[in-house]
């Protein structure tokens, strides 16, 4: 049962009621007014209320067929063609959306996510279906993964970009391509810098950039936003190499065997990986943080921060890698024992319980991939081709968004944006 469909049955019918499943389809042609006017057809702004009412509506299935028969019987062809065999640019719907999310959550304390998320597939015929890591299932699957980009504030999160990561045995096959009719500018790179980047311009306001350690451990991404300006806090491998913060490189004086002069600098001390460096620790290092209130109490854990420089640097002797930035690193450990460890490169005066609570901050999206999932039917699209996968990604993005929109009238007092 979707959530709307919940509220309302929880509810005694009144006049003044305001979730009232007339109230909710008002309010939904009205919201939905800017998105329309990016459709370039009548059918188009015809066939779009009703897909998004298929999703929101009650229903086990939100794939065509299913959706077709409880909203619009005898329509499933037209409804399949709007989705799957028409040709519209997502573009103008996703700057909307962008629009719609920082009215919503936008502002100082907001957190822009990346993640992934993962559809699995039995068939292998879905554009970019294969055998990779599916996080719903904690192991290897057939399944397409989509990079996805989340604005969340105060635990609310806004899906603002899915968008299909395409594996190297698609990327290099023309014919499989053809097929799916992926776009030529489509190659074997995930787009989350052209996703983050997109955000940037639009200009919708956030603090910072979280993002686990499948993000984290690569030094491109965190550079990449680092040259933008940009904060962010991010997962990292236990076996995450960090030097001191204290290290230098100095070039020796000594020239080679050979008689060349030496070019790659030695640093002052070995790097150390970030078990290691919290293992020397004393356990006074580490402080308990509550960082929020869960439905079975506070949610809490130990942690602890030490300024360091990652080994992400240029090349030195030995074919390492040298010091890179002073940035912070972190370490989670959780009553079960287990233990995580963070990367961020937050301002050095920057408090033990900012830390902590920017970094969990990044469950949000978790949240909101489950609910798309078992609410809104992110999984259940059947459709093979490119922009089928990405329109119903993206309108289940807009229905997630109008949920939120809801919600937020529901409250008798709901949340405003802070100043900047």
């Amino acid at each position: 049962m979707c959530w709307f469909a919940r509220v309302t049955a929880d509810k005694p019918s009144s006049s003044t009621d305001k979730l009232t499943e007339d109230h909710w389809e008002r309010e939904l042609e009205r919201w939905l007014e800017p998105f329309l006017r990016e459709f370039g057809y009548p059918s188009q702004r015809k066939w779009a209320p009703v897909y998004l009412r298929g999703l929101l509506a009650p229903g086990d299935r939100k794939s065509i067929e299913p959706m077709a028969a409880r909203i619009c019987p005898g329509e499933t062809q037209q409804l399949h063609h709007f989705v799957s065999t028409s040709t519209w640019d997502t573009s103008g719907h996703e700057r909307v959306l962008l629009e719609k999310a920082d009215a919503l959550v936008g502002g100082r304390g907001a957190h822009l996510i990346v993640d992934d998320t993962a559809l699995v597939k039995k068939g292998r015929h879905s554009v970019g279906v294969a055998q990779q890591y599916c996080g719903q299932l904690g192991k290897n699957a057939n399944c397409q993964a989509l990079v996805s980009v989340t604005l969340a504030r105060d635990e609310i999160p806004v899906p603002v970009a899915l968008r299909l990561y395409l594996p190297e045995e698609w990327a290099q096959d023309p014919e499989r391509r053809r097929r799916v009719r992926v776009p030529e500018d489509v190659t074997f790179q995930a787009k989350w810098r052209e996703e983050v980047e997109r955000v940037v311009r639009s200009g919708v306001e956030f603090d910072d950039v979280l993002a686990d350690a499948g993000y984290g451990s690569c030094a491109e991404f965190r550079r990449g936003l680092s040259d933008l300006g940009l904060k962010w806090a991010v997962g990292v491998q236990s076996n995450f190499c960090v030097y001191a913060k204290s290290v230098h490189v100095q070039i020796p004086t000594s020239q080679s065997h050979m008689g060349r002069p030496r070019t790659r600098g030695e640093p002052s001390a070995m790097p150390m990986k970030a078990k290691d460096v919290f293992a020397a620790l004393e356990r006074k290092a580490f402080r308990t943080i509550v960082w929020r209130s869960g439905t079975k109490g506070p949610l809490q854990a130990s942690f602890a921060a030490v300024r360091v420089r990652p080994a992400d640097g240029p090349s030195v002797l030995g074919r390492r890698h040298g010091p890179g930035e002073e940035a912070w690193l972190v370490c989670e450990k959780r009553t079960s024992g287990e233990k995580k460890y963070y990367l961020s490169n937050y301002p050095p005066k920057t408090d033990l319980d900012t830390l902590a609570a920017v970094i969990k901050a990044r469950w949000a999206c978790e949240q909101a991939h489950q609910q798309m999932k078992e609410e809104l039917g992110l999984d259940h699209f059947e459709g093979r081709s490119w922009a089928g996968l990405h329109h119903h990604a993206l309108l289940t993005m807009m229905a997630f968004a109008f949920l939120q929109h809801l919600r937020q009238l529901e409250n008798k007092a709901p949340a405003q944006r802070p100043a900047a």
